[in-house]
């Protein structure tokens, strides 16, 4: 029965120094599958003599240095990703201070058209709406882009699309116009002002690829298009 207990107390030990040192020389790449097990260990600050070793120590420290470029990348992303999305929140405030001073619809398309581009940093917007079953004066403005019925839908992909990106699309006339030539990439955002005043676009083209994209959060350009359609609500009634 003692040695019972003497065999379990050894086995809850572990195995000693000399078994770890004999697994160790048996499997020399051990540390090379578990290098997370480096970063425990407690080098020695000298060796004892000038014999043939492996300097743990430099290659713990290699291993920090890699771990502390990475931390550092990572944060290097994090802090141009929120530079980049202050920057596009500045000019999201900018082009909703620019709309709001419109005083009528044609008003608004030239503002849309004209400030909106360089605003945004983007080549062309337009102001699109569908054609009514009776069309209203109000929307006969210059400016106003008129498209067939039911295209806002089928340009969403489904009527609960509010928004659309497209990677690498060429431009399509009946949106941009005469710039649709240099438009390479675009976000398309469903406006709804309800009403009399049948659906309809705000569109933006850059001449850029992949200047909008699948992955690409759509909260500012839709909280802009909300501000397009209350300006349009105002305007047709």
């Amino acid at each position: 029965m003692a040695h019972k207990r003497d065999d379990a107390a050894h086995a809850e030990a572990g195995p000693s120094e000399a078994q770890v040192t004999a697994y160790l020389r048996r499997h020399g790449d051990f540390l090379l599958r578990h290098p997370d097990l480096v970063l425990s260990l407690s080098p020695p600050s000298r060796w004892p003599d000038g014999g043939a070793v492996v300097d743990m120590q430099a290659f713990m420290i290699d291993r920090l240095k890699e771990e502390v470029n990475r931390i550092k990348g990572a944060a290097e992303d994090l802090i141009l990703t929120s530079r980049s999305n202050m920057s596009t929140q500045n000019r999201t405030h900018q082009a909703v201070l620019v709309l709001l001073g419109a005083e009528d619809l044609g008003a608004l398309a030239e503002v849309i058209a004209e400030d909106l581009p360089p605003i945004l940093d983007v080549d062309v917007a337009t102001l699109c709406f569908e054609h009514a079953d009776h069309p209203l004066p109000a929307l006969a403005v210059p400016g106003v882009h008129r498209i067939p019925s039911g295209s806002v839908d089928v340009l969403m992909g489904g009527p609960d699309r509010a928004c659309g990106l497209n990677e690498e699309m060429p431009g399509d006339p009946a949106l941009f116009g005469g710039g649709a030539g240099l438009v390479a990439s675009s976000a398309l955002v469903r406006l709804s002002p309800g009403g009399v005043c049948p659906d309809g676009l705000l569109a933006l083209g850059s001449r850029h690829g992949c200047t909008f994209h699948a992955g690409q959060g759509t909260e500012l350009i839709t909280f802009l298009a909300r501000v397009v359609e209350i300006n349009v609500r105002r305007f047709v009634g």
